[in-house]
C-alpha cells in the first residue's frame, strides 16, 4: 500500500472524495487544513495500480476521468498517456501527488518532479547570489521600534519587560562603557527557573528583584554547565554583532555557525560617537526577504517548489517518504510537568517541543520563547515547575498569544514553509498527518537555512 494525499483548494462547506478505490459509493470526508478556510485534504492507502476518480468534465471526446498510477517505488514522474478517445489519463510522482481542483474543469492532478542534484545546486547558487548582494540594513522596517535593556536592571524586571514587549531576545546596554554588551534571551530565564527549582538557597525569588542582569550573565555559563553538562559551548567574551553594510549571507552564516537566534545590527559613526542600535537581525527576517524577492518568479528556484517530505531537512518522528531522520523528534504529553519541558529544551539543545494529547495528536507547541509568559502575574513564583502541567502552561500562553502553532503536511512546498516561518512568532512548523493530527516531524528556521546554504 502507498499513502497518497488528495488536496482540494477551492473551498466549500464539506468536501468528499469518490473513486474506483472505494467503489464509487463510500464518500470519504476531506478535512479542512488547519489555518486555511479553503484547502481540504485526505490521505488514503492505495494498492499499486491505476485508480479512477469521479467523472467530472465533458470535452470534445466525451467524459474526462482523472486516473492515478500508484507505484510501490517510483523516482521519476510517469508520462502523460491516453487510454482511448473517450478519456484522458494523467499521472505523476505518486509519493508527491497533489490532487488539485478547478471549479470549471473539475479534478486535475499536478505532478511534482523530483529534482536532480544539479537543479538543487542551481537553486542554492541563485539564493546565495541574492543574499550576497543584499545588505543587512534591508531588514530594517520602514517604521518600528528597537529595544535594549540596561544591563544593571533587575532580572525580574527584565523578564517582565520581555513579556510585555513580546520579545524572546533583547540587546543589553552597558551604560558605563556606552556600548551594547550582550544579549538577554529566553534561555537565560529558563536557566534561572531551573536553578530556582533545584536550589532555592542559591537564587531565591526575592533575589530576582535585586539580582542584576549583568551579574546573572557573569555566572550564567557556570550555571549552564551545572544544568546541562559539558556539551554547552564556553562563554563568549566577544559580542557577536553585524553591521548595516554586511551581506545577508554573512548575517545568516553568523547565526547558523554560532547557533544563536539573533544578533544586534550596530552602526558605528565615523566621528566615533556612541554606537547606534539599528535592529535585531534574525533568520525570520532573511526568510521574509527571500520570499518577497522570489514570490513571482519561483520557476528560478525549483528547490523552493519541492514538497518538504522530499527534502533532507527537519526532524522526523519516524521514517517518512522513504528516508530516516538522523535526529530523534522529542515530544511531551499535556499531562507532563513544565520541568520536563525546560530540561528537554536545554539538554536537547532544541528550540521547541510538540505537546500531544493522550492519543498522540498535536495540541500545541512549547518553545523557549514561551517562558516569558510565566512573568504574567508572577506565575513562576506561585508554582513549582514539577507541579505545573503543560496543559496549565499552554492555558497561560494562549490567553495572550494565539495562532502560535502552525502546521503543514509533508506534501507542502518549501516556499510555503518559508512564508509561514517568516513570522518571528512562528519560527518552526509542525508536520502532521491531516487526518489524525499525529506529528510526523518538525521544521525550524535553522533547518531551512542549513539546507539553503549548505
Amino acid at each position: 500500500m502507498v499513502l497518497i494525499t488528495f488536496t482540494w483548494r477551492y473551498g466549500g462547506s464539506q468536501v468528499f472524495l469518490y473513486g474506483s478505490f472505494n467503489g464509487w459509493t463510500d464518500q470519504l470526508l476531506m478535512n479542512l487544513v488547519e489555518g486555511s478556510a479553503t484547502v481540504f485534504q485526505r490521505i488514503i492507502d492505495l494498492p499499486p495500480g491505476y485508480h479512477q476518480e469521479q467523472l467530472c468534465v465533458q470535452d470534445e471526446y466525451g467524459a474526462i476521468n482523472n486516473l492515478i498510477l500508484v507505484k510501490e517505488s517510483d523516482s521519476t514522474p510517469s508520462a502523460l498517456l491516453r487510454e482511448d478517445t473517450q478519456s484522458k489519463l494523467v499521472s505523476g510522482f505518486a509519493r508527491s501527488m497533489h490532487l488539485e481542483a478547478s471549479s470549471s474543469c473539475g479534478l486535475q492532478l499536478e505532478p511534482v518532479m523530483q529534482l536532480s542534484a544539479n537543479e538543487i545546486d542551481v537553486s542554492r547558487r541563485r539564493l546565495f547570489m541574492l543574499l550576497s548582494s543584499s545588505r543587512a540594513d534591508e531588514l530594517i522596517p520602514n517604521s518600528g521600534k528597537v529595544f535594549a535593556l540596561d544591563s544593571d536592571v533587575a532580572v525580574k524586571q527584565a523578564f517582565h519587560i520581555m513579556y510585555e514587549q513580546g520579545l524572546a531576545v533583547m540587546p543589553l546596554w552597558d551604560e558605563r562603557n556606552a556600548m551594547i554588551s550582550g544579549m538577554l534571551t529566553a534561555s537565560d530565564f529558563i536557566l534561572i527557573l531551573l536553578k530556582l527549582h533545584g536550589s532555592h538557597s542559591v537564587l531565591t525569588n526575592d533575589e530576582l528583584e535585586r539580582h542584576t542582569v549583568s551579574a546573572w550573565k557573569y555566572r550564567k555559563f557556570q550555571l549552564h554547565a551545572e544544568v546541562s553538562g559539558p556539551m554547552i559551548p564556553p562563554n563568549r567574551r566577544v559580542l557577536l554583532q553585524a553591521g548595516p553594510d554586511d551581506s545577508l549571507k554573512d548575517v545568516a552564516l553568523l547565526l547558523l555557525h554560532n547557533k544563536i537566534s539573533a544578533v544586534p545590527l550596530l552602526h558605528s559613526p565615523e566621528d566615533e560617537s556612541c554606537v547606534q542600535l539599528l535592529h535585531t537581525a534574525c533568520l525570520a527576517g532573511i526568510s521574509k526577504h527571500i520570499c518577497r524577492h522570489f514570490r513571482h518568479s519561483l520557476e528560478y528556484l525549483p528547490l523552493l517548489q519541492q514538497p518538504v517530505g522530499n527534502l533532507p531537512l527537519g526532524t522526523w518522528a519516524r521514517e517518512v517518504g522513504g528516508r530516516a531522520s538522523s535526529r530523534v523528534l522529542l515530544t511531551l504529553y499535556s499531562r507532563d510537568p513544565l520541568s520536563s519541558a525546560l530540561k528537554l529544551l536545554i539538554e536537547g539543545q532544541i528550540s521547541s517541543i510538540p505537546i500531544l494529547d493522550d492519543d498522540g495528536a498535536l495540541i500545541n507547541v512549547y518553545s523557549r520563547s514561551d517562558i516569558t509568559s510565566l512573568a504574567r502575574g508572577n506565575v513562576y513564583a506561585r508554582f513549582r515547575l514539577d507541579q505545573m502541567t503543560m496543559a496549565q502552561v499552554l492555558e497561560v500562553i494562549d490567553e495572550v498569544s494565539r495562532d502560535r502553532c502552525r502546521t503543514c503536511t509533508r506534501f507542502d512546498s518549501l516556499y510555503k514553509i518559508m512564508e509561514l516561518i517568516s513570522d518571528p512568532i512562528v519560527r518552526r512548523i509542525v508536520v502532521i498527518d491531516p487526518n489524525s493530527r499525529q506529528v510526523e516531524g518538525i521544521i525550524t528556521l535553522r533547518d531551512v537555512f542549513n539546507l539553503l546554504l549548505s
